[in-house]
């Protein structure tokens, strides 16, 4: 099949949910991926942080090519040892000691949610006070829910309704109200916002780190820690969104670490599998004993194959300190893109990110900028309509930041140049 044939069966047989490039990738090889018409792609978007090794790494493809052998699913109505090896990797590497395994990132962030509220449930319950019923449908108009979340403005958690619900982006949530009662939404990096949009049915904090869809916004100083120190002085449960930003890319295996403070939940996915699907929470032994067997549950999660995947890839992002090396070529990208500040005076704005997550605000919409780098065979792309993203995988090399950078300058020079005088 030709480019054009796979867009024409697409757009015939699939639901209109993605604004798709036009382009259908067939092979991928490290940071490179061809087209079904043999075009070559420097690939930047990573499969939006997933590929963390870039595309077909051979430890992955042998561990999968082996499981798949071997056994592929069982379900969890039994014991399932390269699910548990995994957990015990993360453990081991983490503040955590327990693991939950589901198939994607807002699996794991509807998972961390439910664990919130259990924990806070059975508190309330062995208080003597638990709640029978949720307060109110419409939490908007005043009402309230007998165990609210917090979480933050341009955050992104998931397409699944508990996930967004806590995100807080409006255009995702448009035709599809009421959301999830009990989310409370507050500005990104402001405590005295957290402090005011508290309440005695508070239990929970939901933040990303840094956050990735809402355009790459690092935190200032002290908002984590201070977070903490909210959650530890009223007994609310901090829960980390590592989806896009852990496992390396930010230049630590998990992106907490550079701000001195753990969470007592995190959910991971996206570079977990290494390119497969999987997903995970991992929570402190006294909030994960608030689940108990039938509480939680998922039919695909944490299958033979996945994790088999997952601890591939995270034995070769150990092995080959990949956080390490993308703290250095991250900080290499940084400063080339800020180059381009006066190589292409006006096209941009701000620059921002941590490691290999980096992005750049434009002086003008990103989607021209996206196309441009498309069409001169680099991908990227744009998050909060104006800030250009760049994920390219953890074994990247200097030379292919080069090249990246080459053809991003050339495509800001034509966009700039074609804008209305």
């Amino acid at each position: 099949m030709t480019t054009e044939t796979v867009i024409e069966l697409g757009r015939r047989v699939l639901m209109n949910t993605y604004g798709r490039l036009p382009v259908a990738p067939v092979r991928g090889q490290g940071s490179r991926l061809w087209d079904a018409d043999g075009r070559e792609y420097l690939d930047f978007v990573s499969g939006l942080a997933a590929n963390a090794l870039g595309h077909c790494h051979p430890a992955v493809v042998e561990a999968v090519r082996e499981q798949a052998g071997r056994l592929l699913h069982v379900s969890n109505l039994y014991h399932i040892a390269p699910q548990a090896e995994l957990a015990a990797w993360l453990v081991e590497r983490s503040f955590a000691d327990r693991a939950f395994f589901c198939n994607s990132g807002a699996e794991a962030v509807e998972g961390a949610l439910k664990l919130a509220r259990k924990r806070a449930w059975r508190r309330a319950r062995a208080a003597g006070k638990a709640p029978d019923a949720v307060a109110g449908p419409d939490t908007s108009a005043g009402s309230r829910a007998p165990f609210e979340v917090i979480a933050f403005h341009k955050s992104f958690h998931g397409r699944t309704y508990g996930a967004l619900s806590a995100t807080g982006q409006p255009r995702y949530h448009q035709g599809f109200e009421p959301l999830l009662p009990g989310i409370r939404l507050v500005p990104y990096g402001d405590l005295d916002a957290v402090a005011r949009a508290a309440s005695p049915a508070t239990c929970a904090v939901l933040v990303e780190p840094v956050q990735g869809e809402g355009g790459l916004n690092v935190p200032p100083p002290g908002f984590l820690p201070g977070l903490r120190a909210m959650c530890d002085r009223h007994g609310w449960t901090l829960v980390f969104d590592e989806i896009q930003c852990g496992l390396g890319r930010t230049g630590r295996l998990f992106c907490h670490q550079h701000f001195g403070v753990e969470p007592d939940v995190m959910t991971l996915a996206k570079a977990l599998g290494g390119g497969v699907a999987i997903g995970a929470v991992l929570a402190r032994e006294d909030v994960a004993a608030a689940f108990e067997p039938g509480d939680h549950a998922s039919t695909f999660g944490g299958n033979p194959l996945a994790c088999a995947a997952a601890l591939a890839t995270l034995r070769v992002i150990e092995a080959e300190t990949l956080p390490e090396r993308a703290a250095r070529l991250g900080a290499y990208l940084s400063d080339a893109l800020r180059a381009l500040a006066r190589t292409v005076p006006g096209a941009t704005i701000e620059f921002r990110g941590l490691g290999l997550l980096q992005g750049v605000r434009l002086a003008f919409p990103g989607a021209p900028v996206v196309q441009a780098c498309l069409e001169r065979g680099l991908l990227v792309n744009c998050t909060d309509t104006d800030v250009l993203r760049l994920l390219p995988p953890l074994v990247v090399t200097e030379a292919e930041i080069d090249r990246a950078l080459e053809i991003l300058e050339a495509s800001l020079v034509a966009v700039t140049a074609a804008l209305p005088a």
